[in-house]
């Protein structure tokens, strides 16, 4: 069986993630959060270009991915699971939430270490927030969480079932989560205790870098709750608040050779670490003096 899952991989991923796109695409144009200032075009076309870039270098780089790892892994009794006699169905379970819960706390690394945010922070500098601002990392971001992922693999040695669908959630919902798609209040609240919605998610999205440092959930959203890192609503509002970081607001940042260079400009500033207070600009500082019914209150309403 891992064979077969190990040879219909590329085919399922696909399939997945250009369903997902095509429906979060219509979706935006039917129902949109927020309103679109930047024509479509100028991100779609270099956010997709990254895509393309990032998935080369990565089959370049690894001969073997994920997947193939798990499948390798449990030929030759690696990890975790592949030790320990327990049942199918619950190693598949334990694995996906602890991979989960991995990808997580690396989200969490990547604000906190300077050098690694500057590769994270081109993922924050989109201007506008939509389903394809989920696709946009680094290419040398992309090889590091690969890096990792398959160190994970290798220590939990998890089904390789468990692995293609931990893959094909984490896209579909690293897709869902950055939709500019506007969900009812009440779907949203209820909604956000099984999986990171786009209001959720969407505050990670701000400007101002207290915001930025929390909702760190791709896909389960209770580690943030249980870490202490959860902030319901931006202060702003969902349809007030900037989105992005300060370094990079112009259109012609949004081009896919501005994008690459990014990580070695200007200062690593806004980092979750960093303690000099330059990421939070003064005409922001008013947000502290809000008082906090002003932030609980769009729990309840929409802008």
């Amino acid at each position: 069986m891992s064979e077969t899952i190990l040879g219909s991989e590329p085919a399922i991923r696909l399939t997945a993630f250009l369903g997902v796109l095509a429906a979060m695409a219509l979706w935006e144009i039917a129902a949109p959060r927020r309103r679109r200032d930047i024509p479509r075009v100028i991100r779609w076309t270099n956010n997709l270009a990254l895509v393309v870039i990032d998935t080369v270098i990565l089959r370049l780089t690894f001969p073997l991915l994920a997947v193939g790892l798990a499948v390798l892994a449990e030929e030759r009794g690696w990890g975790l699971f592949n030790n320990l006699d327990v049942s199918d169905w619950l190693a598949v379970l334990f694995s996906m939430v602890l991979i989960d819960l991995a990808i997580y706390l690396q989200h969490v690394m990547f604000h906190s270490i300077p050098a690694l945010w500057r590769l994270h922070r081109m993922h924050h500098a989109d201007l506008e927030f939509d389903a394809t601002t989920g696709l946009r990392f680094h290419p040398v971001e992309i090889l590091i969480s690969m890096a990792i992922k398959l160190t994970i693999v290798a220590a939990l040695g998890p089904p390789a079932i468990a692995v293609l669908l931990f893959e094909v959630m984490l896209n579909a919902t690293a897709l869902f989560n950055h939709a500019n798609i506007n969900l009812p209040t009440s779907v949203d609240r209820w909604l956000r205790w099984i999986v990171v919605t786009p209001d959720m998610h969407r505050v990670h999205h701000s400007v101002d870098p207290r915001e930025t440092n929390s909702n760190y959930g791709f896909n389960l959203p209770w580690w943030d709750r249980l870490l202490g890192t959860y902030i319901a609503q931006p202060a702003k509002g969902h349809t007030g608040m900037d989105i992005g970081i300060e370094q990079f607001r112009t259109r012609r940042d949004l081009w896919i050779d501005h994008m690459l260079i990014q990580p070695i400009h200007g200062p690593a500033r806004g980092y979750a670490l960093d303690a000099s207070g330059q990421g939070v600009s003064r005409q922001r500082l008013d947000l502290d003096s809000r008082p906090d019914k002003t932030r609980l209150s769009e729990e309840q309403t929409k802008d």
